[in-house]
């Protein structure tokens, strides 16, 4: 499937830059778009619709004429989002480039997002929510993988990719474990247009997380990630050190509910979530800086590829 053609010609990369509750801010959006990633943020990383059209504002005079990649905004339509009508309507009001959905696919924001011609694409962990989000309407599935930060899902890339493929014709987006170029590359070898890197711009200079989480990811290996639900009801995947700092136990019975945004923040800011590709981590470049470098290791990758032995 080839690319979206809003993205045609501008991307350096074909990776987008994962929109991380509290962590995804104006700056590392904006270096991301001008160095040829996509750049995403979720709108409730600010606290009040006013406070996200500011962000909107401060993004799109930043990038204003400059020959840089499309934005994105993360809007959580799952119905414990009080904002998600009043964020919408900004959306809209801005046309925002790109509108990324999580926890549930409403044919009615796609159709809002369609209006002005934008993109809408979702994330899922499984074919059947794969095959809801075709039925709405979206113009691209992110198959959030088994090892993928936040809440991901628990299926092998390889099997989750060729599903999906099956039951979708438009674009689709890999999550999961992936920092580097070459593994960039190695997403669009097996049949996604676009990778979806998270946990590698956690430990950028841009981003919003404390130096204290920054240098957890770096000191950490994917077997210090935990897979529960007993943070914020449902399962994700978190930093083994931050659940024991916040002296959470998982084996304790309490019985926890469904996801609730309101509770969301304070979970997340307390235990800090991040992806099996932590082990690949050990540096905290500027985002400019590490986009550069995915672009360098993913034409490295193709090329070595292109001159194996097994290629010809």
């Amino acid at each position: 499937m080839p690319l979206p053609s809003a993205f045609q010609g501008r991307l350096k990369v074909p990776a987008i830059a994962a929109p991380m509750f509290l962590t995804s801010g104006p700056d590392l959006v904006v270096e991301a778009c001008l160095n040829g990633v996509v750049g995403t943020f979720p709108a409730l990383n600010q606290r009040t619709t006013e406070g996200f059209v500011e962000w909107l504002e401060d993004i799109e005079s930043r990038l204003d004429g400059k020959d840089a990649a499309p934005y994105g905004v993360n809007l959580i339509v799952h119905r414990s989002n009080p904002r998600l009508e009043a964020d919408l309507e900004q959306v809209v009001k801005h046309k925002v480039p790109l509108v990324i959905t999580s926890l549930g696919a409403v044919p009615e924001v796609v159709k809002a997002v369609h209006s002005y011609g934008g993109l809408v694409f979702h994330d899922v962990i499984n074919r059947r929510h794969a095959e809801k989000a075709a039925e709405a309407g979206v113009d691209g599935i992110i198959a959030v993988s088994a090892g993928a930060g936040g809440h991901a899902g628990t299926i092998s890339p390889f099997a989750l990719v060729q599903e999906i493929r099956q039951v979708f014709d438009g674009t689709i987006i890999l999550a999961g474990a992936i920092s580097t170029g070459a593994q960039v590359a190695a997403a669009r070898l097996m049949g996604a247009d676009l990778a979806y890197l998270g946990t590698r711009f956690l430990a950028t200079k841009e981003s919003l997380v404390e130096p204290e989480y920054k240098a957890m990811v770096r000191d950490t290996r994917a077997a210090d990630i935990v897979y529960t639900p007993k943070v914020s009801g449902v399962n994700a995947n978190f930093l083994r050190p931050s659940i024991e700092a916040a002296g959470l136990d998982l084996n304790s019975d309490e019985a926890h509910g469904g996801l609730d945004m309101e509770n969301e923040a304070k979970a997340w800011k307390n235990v800090w979530s991040a992806g099996h590709g932590v082990g690949a981590i050990s540096d905290e470049p500027a985002t400019a800086e590490l986009c550069q470098r995915l672009a360098r290791e993913y034409h490295d990758a193709l090329q070595q590829a292109c001159n194996d032995e097994f290629s010809r």
